[in-house]
């Protein structure tokens, strides 16, 4: 996929195709592959049961049966995303099959070293994040363009549900993303009528964004994301389930320890506030900045780029032009309200949904609850992420508010 511009001179700025961007799919993987070679077929066996190997407990012993496979046959980034995919799944089932309560300390050998591997290969962590639960875990379920996931863990529809309402709200970014390209240009070629119009578009996109997520009241049971599909997104980092981390047997004797899977590994909402010039408090900053690590290197990038970019906001600042002033206001407004609207999703499936599965669980005889087990609780104001869930995202949308350039 060519640009069509600038192919003999130095790149243009933000080229999406630098930077591993689909001019159709943004940050999803493009059409992911939902088989590995044959050599894989242990992993994948495991991968595509997981859901009724952990509802049985059997998970773990599969594990240790599993024959330890080198990672060198792997080729190319798809082969590896599958594989990180695949892998990030078992660890998550792995760890968390017996809830908050029967965790382990080590990973074996024949997962630990093959996970290890394809992550270092990919620039990632060994952890389930946001690069594989969404972006690289979709496929085309009939020609109609149905979705589906490729790999999937306890919680059904809902599980399903969270994941493909998630990857619609990176597809309606995608709009937002190519808006910022062209108005990066835009800015260096002093073209204010396309700064304007690319302004115009990327405040569309977050709409679109805002309209995506509110579909996941229509797909997502709270109860069941609260007590059976969360956990499995937890990670190894200020989890008080695992204070100690997690020892990657064969790779280092010493633990370590990674965050779950978080929004904020989203690179989207990264780029937005980088080319809006938003700043968040020092300890939300940190935060985001962590949670970087957690994206491939090549959408880091990208967001890198944008923050060495000229300042958008000093550019519609010394142009005095109104109407540049109000579509980049329109701009960040709409930023706000996504994150708004995020807080509203949270207080449902977390706050709420906290307070009725410990209700549910001290009310005897209710078997009616989508888990056998006790509700979790090592995570109850934190998110998945590890961060203090609600002082975050509030001062986050407060910051992203505090953007707007005013009269």
């Amino acid at each position: 996929m060519e640009t069509g511009e600038g192919t003999e001179e130095t790149p243009l700025p933000l080229a999406l195709t630098r930077f591993q961007l689909s001019e159709e799919y943004g940050f999803l993987l493009p059409d992911p592959l939902t088989e590995l070679p044959a050599p894989y077929g242990p992993w994948m066996e495991i991968a595509h049961d997981l859901p009724q190997l952990i509802a049985s407990r059997r998970l773990r012993s599969q594990v240790h049966q599993m024959p330890q496979l080198s990672t060198r046959h792997l080729r190319g980034r798809e082969e590896l995303h599958l594989a990180h995919l695949a892998l990030s799944f078992i660890t998550m089932g792995y760890l968390w099959q017996e809830g908050e309560e029967g965790t382990v300390k080590v990973l074996p050998r024949n997962l630990a070293i093959p996970f290890w591997e394809v992550s270092q290969a990919l620039g990632l962590p060994p952890i389930l994040s946001h690069a594989d639960f969404v972006l690289a875990n979709w496929r085309r379920k009939d020609p109609n363009g149905n979705l589906d996931t490729i790999i999937s863990l306890p919680g059904g529809e809902s599980l399903r549900g969270f994941i493909l309402v998630t990857l619609l709200v990176e597809k309606a970014a995608v709009p937002g993303i190519k808006a910022i390209v062209r108005a990066t240009r835009a800015i260096l070629r002093l073209d204010e009528e396309t700064l304007h119009q690319a302004l115009q578009e990327l405040a569309e996109a977050i709409g679109d964004m805002s309209k995506a997520l509110k579909r996941m009241h229509d797909y997502v049971d709270p109860a069941v994301f609260y007590a059976v599909i969360r956990i499995f997104l937890s990670g190894w980092k200020d989890n008080p389930a695992m204070p100690q981390g997690l020892v990657y047997e064969g790779v280092s004797e010493e633990p370590m320890a990674y965050s779950g899977g978080s929004a904020a590994q989203s690179t989207v909402l990264h780029a937005f506030d980088e080319f809006l010039g938003i700043r968040h408090s020092g300890e939300s900053t940190a935060f985001l900045h962590r949670m970087r690590d957690y994206m491939p290197p090549p959408h880091r990038a990208f967001v890198e780029e944008i923050r060495r970019a000229p300042s958008l906001k000093q550019h519609v600042l010394s142009s005095g032009d109104a109407r540049l002033c109000a579509a980049f206001n329109r701009c960040v407004s709409a930023l706000a309200e996504f994150r708004s609207y995020h807080i509203t999703i949270v207080t449902k499936y977390i706050t709420i949904a906290a307070a009725k599965a410990k209700a549910g669980w001290a009310e005897p005889g209710d078997g009616a609850g989508p888990s056998a087990g006790k509700p979790p609780s090592a995570l109850e104001t934190k998110g998945t992420g590890g961060s203090h869930i609600f002082s975050f995202l509030k001062s986050v949308r407060d910051t992203t508010r505090e953007g707007m350039i005013s009269a």
